[in-house]
Protein backbone atom coordinates (compact mmCIF):
# COMPACT_ATOMS: atom_id res chain seq x y z
CA UNK A 1 0.00 0.00 0.00
CA UNK A 2 2.86 2.40 0.75
CA UNK A 3 4.21 2.02 -2.79
CA UNK A 4 0.80 3.10 -4.12
CA UNK A 5 1.00 6.23 -1.92
CA UNK A 6 4.50 6.97 -3.22
CA UNK A 7 3.43 6.44 -6.82
CA UNK A 8 0.33 8.62 -6.36
CA UNK A 9 2.43 11.39 -4.79
CA UNK A 10 4.96 11.24 -7.64
CA UNK A 11 2.21 11.36 -10.27
CA UNK A 12 0.54 14.30 -8.52
CA UNK A 13 3.83 16.23 -8.45
CA UNK A 14 4.44 15.32 -12.11
CA UNK A 15 0.99 16.66 -13.03
CA UNK A 16 1.71 19.84 -11.06
CA UNK A 17 4.98 20.19 -12.98
CA UNK A 18 3.19 19.78 -16.30
CA UNK A 19 0.73 22.54 -15.43
CA UNK A 20 3.46 24.73 -13.88
CA UNK A 21 5.82 24.55 -16.82
CA UNK A 22 3.05 24.90 -19.42
CA UNK A 23 1.90 28.04 -17.61
CA UNK A 24 5.43 29.37 -17.17
CA UNK A 25 6.82 28.06 -20.48
CA UNK A 26 7.84 31.35 -22.02
CA UNK A 27 9.64 32.84 -18.99
CA UNK A 28 11.21 29.47 -18.20
CA UNK A 29 12.53 28.99 -21.74
CA UNK A 30 13.95 32.53 -21.73
CA UNK A 31 15.58 32.11 -18.32
CA UNK A 32 16.91 28.61 -18.96
CA UNK A 33 18.26 29.39 -22.41
CA UNK A 34 16.82 26.13 -23.70
CA UNK A 35 16.93 25.79 -27.48
CA UNK A 36 13.52 26.49 -29.00
CA UNK A 37 12.20 24.95 -32.20
CA UNK A 38 10.28 26.70 -34.99
CA UNK A 39 7.02 25.81 -33.20
CA UNK A 40 8.10 27.82 -30.12
CA UNK A 41 8.46 24.71 -27.98
CA UNK A 42 11.72 23.37 -26.53
CA UNK A 43 13.70 21.64 -29.26
CA UNK A 44 13.86 18.43 -27.19
CA UNK A 45 10.12 18.34 -26.38
CA UNK A 46 9.70 15.12 -28.40
CA UNK A 47 12.56 13.37 -26.59
CA UNK A 48 11.07 11.03 -23.94
CA UNK A 49 14.26 10.94 -21.83
CA UNK A 50 13.61 14.09 -19.72
CA UNK A 51 10.06 12.93 -18.96
CA UNK A 52 11.22 9.44 -17.96
CA UNK A 53 14.03 10.81 -15.79
CA UNK A 54 11.57 13.24 -14.20
CA UNK A 55 9.04 10.58 -13.14
CA UNK A 56 11.81 8.30 -11.85
CA UNK A 57 13.27 11.15 -9.79
CA UNK A 58 9.84 12.09 -8.46
CA UNK A 59 9.26 8.49 -7.35
CA UNK A 60 12.62 8.58 -5.55
CA UNK A 61 11.77 11.89 -3.85
CA UNK A 62 8.29 10.70 -2.86
CA UNK A 63 9.75 7.47 -1.48
CA UNK A 64 12.26 9.35 0.64
CA UNK A 65 9.60 11.79 1.81
CA UNK A 66 7.41 8.85 2.86
CA UNK A 67 10.35 7.41 4.78
CA UNK A 68 11.04 10.75 6.50
CA UNK A 69 7.35 11.16 7.33
CA UNK A 70 7.23 7.66 8.86
CA UNK A 71 10.33 8.28 10.98
CA UNK A 72 9.07 11.69 12.11
CA UNK A 73 5.52 10.49 12.78
CA UNK A 74 4.05 12.97 10.30
CA UNK A 75 0.40 12.08 9.86
CA UNK A 76 -2.56 14.04 8.59
CA UNK A 77 -2.90 16.31 5.61
CA UNK A 78 -2.04 19.50 7.52
CA UNK A 79 1.25 18.13 8.78
CA UNK A 80 1.98 16.61 5.36
CA UNK A 81 1.39 19.97 3.71
CA UNK A 82 3.69 21.81 6.15
CA UNK A 83 6.40 19.13 5.98
CA UNK A 84 6.28 19.03 2.17
CA UNK A 85 6.36 22.81 1.96
CA UNK A 86 9.31 22.93 4.34
CA UNK A 87 11.26 20.30 2.43
CA UNK A 88 10.70 22.08 -0.88
CA UNK A 89 11.29 25.59 0.38
CA UNK A 90 14.14 24.93 2.82
CA UNK A 91 15.87 21.87 1.32
CA UNK A 92 15.31 21.62 -2.44
CA UNK A 93 15.17 25.30 -3.35
CA UNK A 94 18.42 26.26 -1.59
CA UNK A 95 20.23 23.46 -3.46
CA UNK A 96 18.79 24.74 -6.73
CA UNK A 97 19.86 28.29 -5.83
CA UNK A 98 23.37 27.15 -4.94
CA UNK A 99 23.85 25.16 -8.15
CA UNK A 100 22.34 27.83 -10.39
CA UNK A 101 24.29 30.66 -8.78
CA UNK A 102 27.61 28.87 -9.29
CA UNK A 103 26.57 28.10 -12.88
CA UNK A 104 25.74 31.77 -13.47
CA UNK A 105 22.09 31.01 -14.22
CA UNK A 106 19.51 33.83 -14.08
CA UNK A 107 17.70 34.61 -10.83
CA UNK A 108 14.38 34.12 -12.64
CA UNK A 109 15.31 30.49 -13.26
CA UNK A 110 16.04 29.97 -9.56
CA UNK A 111 12.62 31.36 -8.71
CA UNK A 112 10.76 29.38 -11.39
CA UNK A 113 12.42 26.04 -10.62
CA UNK A 114 12.43 26.69 -6.87
CA UNK A 115 8.71 27.34 -6.92
CA UNK A 116 8.17 24.08 -8.79
CA UNK A 117 10.28 22.17 -6.24
CA UNK A 118 8.38 23.80 -3.39
CA UNK A 119 4.95 23.28 -4.93
CA UNK A 120 5.73 19.71 -5.98
CA UNK A 121 7.05 18.83 -2.53
CA UNK A 122 3.98 20.36 -0.91
CA UNK A 123 1.68 18.33 -3.15
CA UNK A 124 3.67 15.18 -2.40
CA UNK A 125 3.35 15.86 1.32
CA UNK A 126 -0.41 16.22 1.01
CA UNK A 127 -0.86 13.09 -1.10
CA UNK A 128 1.42 11.00 1.14
CA UNK A 129 -0.75 11.82 4.15
CA UNK A 130 -4.13 11.36 2.48
CA UNK A 131 -4.07 7.56 2.80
Amino acid sequence: MEFINVLAAAIAAYAFGAVWYMTMAKPWMEASGVEVGEDGRPANSKDPKPYIVSIICLIIVAGMMRHIFALAGIEGVGKGLIAGLGLGLFMATPWIATNYTFAGRPKNLIVLDGMYATGGSTIMGIVLTLF
